[in-house]
């Protein structure tokens, strides 16, 4: 045998190996998250859905690299019990499936939404948005203005980011068939090997639940199709901010946003102050914490969220 064939044999046997580590870990992951939802068919996208309670509509779109366990963990239960509460896995991620083909994109997501309100007969929720899925819930005011009442955002993203978060940068892969190779090759063993760094990066300095995994739905993350979603999601999404932040002073609608002070994803001066001042009927509300409120700070976040339901009967009573 030849130096080379040996070198290529090892590499074929590195790679056959983290593929049969990440087929084991997609199937023991699965075994523990089952769905717990729903299925809705939307033009672009299979969509998992949790819908829960009755009365107002109120849609929860999750951010870059989550799905609706962030929201459950604390969140829904309590809204539920005065609001008809849908938690949507945004196409990708969770157990929703993005159609081949179809785009990534801002504008692109906020329709796959609009046909979920559609679909559902929502006619017009509060859209509750963290972090990416605030910009997502933006691109829906502004592409669907007759979808939406009004915008409770959490740690959202408003304005293009100066640079990509280290703990995202293993994202920014622009090819398909190499996105496709790493999500089923390398990015499960790293992300087990990197999951503390990761985890306190995101959620600092709030310390991060020990329940977190199962609860909030984190294990869903070790999946290779989470991997190249979210990747898809950070790659078509980052071209669109621009756009869209040059559009903000036409919302015409409640806008309330969150922001934790020591955010260390997202700058709460850049994406909260700066963005509060763009839109006519913008509220921001700063409290201690990071990134991750809605785990963090899920009844910070459902009183929140309840005042902003609040403000929003209130605008809709002056305009009657």
């Amino acid at each position: 045998m030849t130096i080379l064939f040996c070198v290529a044999l090892a590499v074929a046997a590195l790679f056959a190996g983290l593929f049969i580590y990440t087929v084991r870990s997609v199937r023991r992951v699965e075994a523990a998250l089952p769905p717990n939802g729903s299925f809705v068919d939307v033009p672009g996208a299979r969509l998992h859905v949790v819908e829960r309670g009755q009365g107002p509509a109120l849609l929860l779109v999750h951010g870059l690299s989550g799905q609706l366990g962030n929201f459950d963990y604390g969140m829904i239960e309590p809204l539920a019990r005065d609001f008809r509460v849908v938690a949507v896995d945004r196409p990708g991620s969770g157990y929703s499936v993005r159609t081949p083909g179809a785009r990534a994109d801002l504008a692109a997501q906020a329709d796959v939404l609009a046909a979920l309100i559609d679909k559902l007969g929502l006619e017009r929720p509060l859209v509750v948005g963290h972090s990416l899925g605030g910009a997502i819930a933006l691109a829906l005011a502004a592409g669907h203005p007759d979808r939406v009442a009004g915008l409770a955002l959490l740690a959202p993203l408003t304005h293009p980011a100066r640079e990509i978060p280290l703990v995202f940068r293993p994202l920014t892969i622009r090819q398909p068939w190499l996105r496709k190779l790493v999500a089923w090759t390398l990015a499960v063993p790293m992300s087990d090997l990197r999951r503390d760094e990761v985890l306190e990066m995101v959620f600092g300095p709030d310390p991060v639940p020990a329940d977190f995994a199962l609860r909030g739905g984190g294990m869903l993350a070790l999946r290779p199709s989470h991997f190249m979603a979210a990747s898809e999601d950070l790659v078509a999404g980052a071209p669109g901010m621009g756009p869209l932040a040059a559009r903000y002073s036409e919302l015409r609608l409640p806008v309330s946003i969150l922001f934790g002070r020591e955010d260390r994803i997202l700058d709460p001066a850049a994406n909260g102050e700066a963005f509060a001042g763009k839109v006519p009927d913008a509220a921001l509300t700063l409290v201690p914490g990071g990134h991750m409120l809605p785990i963090t700070a899920a009844d910070t976040c459902v009183d929140f969220v309840r005042k902003a339901a609040a403000r929003l009967r209130g605008a809709e009573a002056v305009t009657a």
